[in-house]
């Protein structure tokens, strides 16, 4: 059983419909960048994944929905989403190992394990960056450094394992400054809301003890047009590929 009382969680549904979660109604609730993440995800079947803060566990089901005979595992710091993920997990028939602790300091069980990919989404604002609401302190706004989170994901990684990332397009060159030497074969793939938009967040990939140079993929482009003009989502051909039908992510 959760924290949460019945009332304060509602269903969502993912991938068109291929993932139903229950997350709550109100503070942190997981959205596109998730699915993005779990997109972005090169994992293979027999693959072993980890999922850094993992939530209500909405990037790791969508990237089990896509990919088969995974296993699961999670790491998050609030105990009530911990085990709002095994019960997610459970009802979607997707078990996952979700572990309770910091990613500063992973508890032993989870120090023990290898893992041939981590997928992570770390708060996006530093302390005293952003106007976050009191109920999503601890999911949007960080109180151990990103690049402590990048570590965590390479220490838990087997040789030649796979890390992906999500964050602020501002905060990139945190990322790559913890990759250095340590991970290599690094694409960096934008995310815009649309045409002629700065990029607002990054997707990052990149591969431990790899020596391959850096690519700077084409931007993934969310939405049609250069404004919202209708009612109703306007989400681009590529975008839609992804939230809806579960597509991989084009690096």
């Amino acid at each position: 059983m959760t924290g949460f009382a019945p009332e304060s969680l509602s269903e969502h549904g993912f991938l068109g419909g291929l993932v139903h979660l229950k997350q709550p109604r109100e503070g942190y609730r997981s959205g596109v960048d998730a699915v993005y993440l779990a997109a972005a995800a090169p994992a293979v079947a027999g693959e072993r994944v980890l999922d850094l803060g993992t939530g209500a566990g909405v990037a790791s089901f969508c990237l089990g929905a896509r990919v088969a005979d995974l296993s699961l595992y999670g790491l998050e710091l609030q105990p009530d989403y911990a085990a709002l993920a095994r019960e997610n997990g459970a009802a979607a028939s997707l078990p996952i190992t979700v572990f309770e602790g910091d990613v500063a300091d992973p508890p032993p069980d989870l120090k023990a394990l290898g893992f041939e990919g981590v997928i992570a989404n770390p708060p996006y604002f530093r302390a005293g960056d952003g106007i976050v609401s009191e109920a999503k302190q601890a999911a949007h706004r960080e109180t151990v450094p990103l690049r402590v989170w990048v570590d965590c994901a390479l220490r838990r990684l087997l040789p030649g394992g796979w890390l992906v990332m999500i964050q602020r397009a501002e905060r990139l060159p945190e990322i790559l400054a913890e990759l250095q030497g340590r991970a290599g074969d690094i694409h960096v793939k934008p995310v815009a809301g649309r045409i002629g938009r700065p990029a607002t967040r990054v997707v990052v990939r990149a591969r431990k003890g790899a020596r391959a140079p850096m690519t700077l993929c084409a931007p993934l482009i969310e939405h049609e047009g250069a404004a919202h003009v209708r009612d109703g989502d306007d989400f681009s051909a590529a975008a839609k590929a992804i939230l809806r039908d579960g597509a991989a992510l084009d690096f």
